[in-house]
């Protein structure tokens, strides 16, 4: 399985490419949906599925384009599948940036469960890691799991956002991220990867 990360959008958001060797997947396509394209074209695999770790604009905004350009299906909790196509809850509403203009999606055709899926022989397992907002999951892989904005590279996700919350943010982390194997990389929503290991053994908000 090959994971290839693109920073996409001006903050930089993590975009993940997880391929294999009979179909692609899509996780938190931010923006630049046609360098994320031209990306998939030269991996050479087919997409499945768009995943989303969670509904906040820097995560959405190539949501569409690449939908509509693949003809696939969009994957989000359902406590946050609203929030698509709400300005003021995925917050590119709130006129912070000057170049982020409203996203409008379609809402989201499948409403993840909290169970293991199967998508284009890829197996992974959606869990809850609330806090950073309410909806908020993360997706694990045999050998990696990929946290959104909840656990960063030294650091986890702001809770001073709608629907944010210190205390269940870290609660998330700890009883779904830190009892992976130590050897578990992360692959954040903005920064650089990392592992369970170190993060649990150095990141400040747990130590």
């Amino acid at each position: 399985m090959k994971i290839t990360r693109m920073k996409t959008g001006p903050i930089q958001e993590n975009c993940y490419l997880i391929s294999n060797d009979k179909a692609l997947l899509i996780v938190d396509p931010g923006e630049d949906a046609k360098q994320i394209i031209t990306e998939i074209t030269r991996i050479g695999q087919q997409p499945v599925a768009i995943l989303l770790t969670h509904t906040h604009y820097d995560h959405i905004g190539a949501v569409e384009e690449i939908r509509q350009h693949y003809k696939i299906p969009v994957y989000v909790s359902p406590l946050e599948q609203a929030w698509l196509s709400n300005p003021m809850m995925n917050l590119s509403g709130l006129g912070r940036h000057d170049d982020i203009q409203t996203i409008i999606v379609q809402p989201a055709e499948y409403e993840f469960e909290m169970k293991e899926y199967l998508l284009g022989d890829m197996r992974f397992t959606v869990v809850p890691t609330p806090g950073h907002s309410i909806g908020s999951v993360s997706f694990i892989f045999d050998d990696f799991v990929v946290s959104g904005d909840a656990l960063f590279r030294g650091s986890i996700g702001r809770t001073d956002l709608p629907t944010g919350n210190l205390e269940q943010l870290l609660t998330s982390i700890k009883t779904q991220l830190f009892p992976l194997p130590n050897e578990f990389a992360v692959y954040p929503g903005h920064g650089d990867a990392t592992t369970i290991e170190h993060e649990r053994l150095t990141n400040p908000f747990f130590n």
